[in-house]
């Protein structure tokens, strides 16, 4: 059947691929959508792909603007382009832990430099393992891994040869997530959480206004919305007036106070702070775990099937489609890159470290590409591969007695390098997959992800560096949930010093979920994270529920209401940064008008409404045209 296949470009045909063009507009969008989702994954925990919209803005740009007509130039801008998206969730999933523990004055706070190798030595590895992963898991597995975001990528490009239009509902978007942005955030004019207090059940209801979050609801859609928002109310209805009502006077480690003087002096909030983030962070840990050893016969039977294609993959063959970079150059650059891992100081491990480190990155690459090419890149158990690493590696590194600083520092390094490498490794095949259904050159598309990720690598470090410094890692601002967990996770290992007894009570409701047959990942995620987040992500999954109900299940990722959500997301996100460069500036008083405007829940209340009737109408807007 493989064999069969007839991409859209033929073999023999050869047309632009790698073009100045390409490559500037290509790794500009690495860097935009890179900070943009680095922003949303630090504010929310979770990234969104951007190899559609990458895909639409350079099918826009290429030939609607520039009037040229190549799909394979198209192509290699997402393909450039959405390296960024990848390597910027590898990145923020790990390492704002280090700036946590600057602030808290273990260690001094981690350079650019530091930042930026760490990336690039995860970045690259997840690239190299993805050749001779390519003819397993792309042309060998074609028909039967699906790889959802690529093939919707490739019909995304193939649809731009009858015209660019859907570009349009990707620069709306961007123009209206931008505006919401700066007079909420910017202008302070409407205050970003709408909250209704519940004084008889000591809790609150809230949900913040951008549309981001509208946008992740409907990305995701209604079933993970609605475990993600079941795990808020779990929390912010179950557990915390459990814990008011029967702690009272009671002092609950870690809090030093009692419950009830918590809960009178911060309310809600503190009790979330102080016992749901930590029943939150355990319940994340075992779904991330449980969804790991779920998959383990996929993980073997994959990385057999991986160590076979190596055999096969520095096979000569004349087919341009079939052309990828030459495995003695990717082994030898692999070898490379274990010698300065090795080597280089940020990444404080001996040379058996290294090689574990490249062991389990391929391990979990290989995973990380065939788990994407089955449920998509939003559903890939990432955090839970990088939850087992920081564990092993911590583990390790304590029996060696490295239990200081230095320790924290390798656990954090091992744990993103692997990170970084799986979600390089996932987002690669897809963009791989785009290339074979459409008949790109595989070697030109792997140097392409090359550039994306040096470019991406380049920028996250000043990226990162300037949201801490604006709002602050583990702020309200920015969460960064999963880092956050990593830190708890690496400092209960060392330390000893977590409050387990909570840790575990997470840890058996994510049980207790799975075995009632839910995926358990999703609620833990909304127990773990605040229910202003959640509620609004859920927003967006009832709208993307009421159009499917009126127009048939969206079964494709490229009608208008992904596009306009996507466009939203980055259209924030970049609002976001330029936010955060005022705030380091100290120029963002000057612009702040919240003393002159009135403050109360109708506005933020009127926007929300706005913003999801937006989201419809562009989800209807699909059938319409």
């Amino acid at each position: 059947m493989n064999e069969e296949f007839k991409p859209y470009i033929p073999a023999d045909k050869v047309t632009p691929e790698i073009t100045p063009t390409s490559i500037v507009m290509g790794l500009i969008l690495a860097v935009i959508f890179g900070a943009a989702n680095a922003y949303l994954g630090l504010r929310v925990g979770m990234t969104v792909s951007a190899s559609i919209p990458a895909a639409v803005i350079s099918m826009a740009v290429i030939r609607v603007i520039m009037k040229r007509d190549s799909i394979l130039e198209s192509n290699m801008v997402q393909t450039i382009g959405s390296a960024g998206e990848s390597l910027a969730a590898g990145s923020i999933f790990t390492m704002p832990a280090l700036f946590i523990w600057a602030k808290e004055g273990v260690m001094d706070k981690p350079s650019l430099i530091t930042i930026t190798i760490i990336a690039l030595f995860g970045g690259l590895l997840g690239v190299f393992f993805m050749v001779p992963l390519r003819s397993a898991l792309i042309v060998q597995e074609h028909g039967v891994l699906p790889y959802p975001e690529g093939t919707a990528c490739a019909e995304v490009l193939l649809a731009g040869e009858e015209g660019g239009s859907s570009a349009k509902s990707v620069f709306l978007g961007m123009g209206m997530g931008a505006v919401i942005k700066f007079i909420v955030d910017g202008l302070g004019a409407i205050q970003s959480v709408f909250t209704l207090k519940f004084e008889a059940l000591k809790t609150e209801l809230s949900a913040e206004v951008y549309p981001a979050l509208v946008s992740v609801g409907y990305i995701c859609g209604p079933r993970i919305s609605a475990y993600m928002f079941a795990g808020g109310i779990f929390g912010w209805f179950v557990l915390i007036p459990a814990i008011v009502t029967f702690g009272g006077d009671i002092v609950m480690y870690p809090a030093s106070v009692s419950v009830a003087e918590l809960y009178a002096t911060g309310g809600a909030s503190a009790i979330w702070s102080n016992y749901i983030k930590y029943i939150g962070a355990g319940a994340v840990a075992a779904a991330g775990i449980i969804s790991l050893i779920k998959t383990l016969p996929l993980i073997v039977r994959t990385f057999v099937d991986s160590i076979k294609s190596i055999k096969t993959a520095g096979s000569t063959s004349t087919a341009r489609t079939a052309r990828d970079m030459d495995i003695r150059l990717v082994l030898g650059s692999i070898a490379v890159l274990i010698l300065a891992i090795w080597i280089v100081p940020v990444v404080p491990v001996t040379l058996l470290g290294a090689i574990i480190i490249v062991v389990f990155g391929f391990f979990f690459s290989a995973v990380s590409s065939r788990m994407v090419g089955l449920v998509g890149s939003s559903n890939n158990p990432v955090s839970g591969m990088t939850i087992a690493t920081i564990l092993i590696a911590t583990i390790c590194l304590k029996l060696m007695g490295d239990t200081g600083v230095h320790g924290m520092q390798g656990a954090i390094a091992i744990g993103s390098i692997i990170c970084i490498a799986a979600c390089m490794a996932g987002d690669t095949s897809q963009d791989l997959k785009t290339g074979y259904i459409l008949g790109a050159t595989p070697v030109k598309q792997q140097i392409g992800e090359i550039m994306g990720t040096i470019a991406a690598a380049l920028a996250i470090g000043g990226v990162m560096v300037l949201l801490d410094n604006a709002y602050g890692f583990g702020t309200e601002a920015l969460a960064a949930p999963q880092a956050t967990m990593m830190k708890m996770i690496i400092e209960g290992v060392m330390n000893g010093n977590l409050p387990w007894a909570l840790i575990f009570i997470g840890a058996f409701i994510s049980i207790t979920i799975e075995i009632l047959g839910i995926g358990a990942l999703p609620v833990s995620i909304g127990l773990y994270l605040p229910l202003e987040l959640s509620s609004t992500i859920m927003l967006g999954g009832l709208v993307r529920k009421f159009a499917d109900a009126k127009f048939g299940e969206q079964k494709d990722e490229s009608g208008k209401g992904i596009l306009f959500c996507s466009g939203l997301i980055a259209g924030e996100g970049i609002v976001g940064i330029i936010l955060a460069i005022l705030t380091v500036l100290g120029a963002t008083q000057a612009i702040n008008i919240s003393s002159l405007v009135p403050t109360g829940n109708a506005p933020a209340l009127i926007l929300i409404i706005i913003v999801v009737a937006a989201v419809f109408k562009s989800a209807i807007g699909k059938k319409n045209e």
